[in-house]
Order: C-alpha cells, then structure tokens, then sequence
C-alpha cells in the first residue's frame, strides 16, 4: 500500500474514532429506501466503497465499485459537481459515513452515505448482481 493510501486510511480511522466519541455529529445521510428510489431512477451515482471480497458477496445492479482502500488514489475519478448527487454505500455505514466526511473536508459537497448499507439491503431481500469487475465511476 501506498504512503498516500495509509494516510487516507489513518485519516479515515480518526475520523470513525471522533465520531464514536461525539454522538451528536450528524453527516448527510440518506435512508437505504430513498437511496434505492433515487438509484434506481438513475439520479445518483452510487458508489459502493466495500472491498473486493465484500463486492463478491453481492453488489446493487449498477452501482459503481470502487474499494475504500482506493479511493485516495481515484479520488479524482469521483464526480464533485453540485448537480451529480453521489452516494457512498458500504457494509453498515460506518466506512462510507467516514469517507463522506474526508471527501467533503476535500471540497465535495455532493456526497451523502447510505444508513444502514449492504447488509441491511441484503436482509431486506433487495436485487443485488454478481460484480463483473471494478469499474471507475462514469465508466461502463
């Protein structure tokens, strides 16, 4: 792993710690239902941020792969636009929640996470897809 990847990545843990020490943060989020809605209607770009092995269990038909431990190096290849809404899902929340806070300390302000993620996605029955491969968002 890259020295860029490990500070994101040591980034990203703080930024979990300091929001299991204050309980009060609240970061954009949006609920798994509306996200599915906006999703599959196409007004959003979803990204999953879970890693490969996680992908392999399943993904949501259409959204973007692109692992956690890669996002500092893509980072550019994630739409900042205002008028393209993008939304982080991982297993739970917590990893996409922590990302969607260091991405918008990097100027974005079109990133929201998904409450609840993958794995109450997959406990509600949803549609999910076998991932091809990783692919880049804006990228088919």
């Amino acid at each position: 792993m890259s020295i860029q990847t490990w500070r994101w990545l040591v980034g990203v843990l703080l930024v979990l710690g300091l929001q299991a020490c204050n309980s009060e943060a609240r970061m954009p989020s949006v609920s798994l239902e509306q996200a599915r809605v906006e999703h599959e209607s196409g007004k959003v770009l979803m990204i999953d941020i879970r890693e490969p092995q996680e992908h392999a269990t399943g993904v949501a038909q259409g959204v973007v792969l692109l692992p956690m431990s890669q996002v500092a190096q893509r980072v550019a290849e994630i739409p900042k636009q205002a008028d393209q809404p993008v939304l982080l899902i991982c297993n739970t929340q917590n990893r996409s929640r922590a990302v969607t806070e260091a991405l918008q300390e990097q100027g974005f302000t079109n990133i929201r996470y998904v409450d609840g993620g993958m794995s109450e996605w997959a406990k509600l029955g949803w549609p999910m897809v076998k991932p091809q491969d990783l692919l880049a968002p804006g990228k088919s």
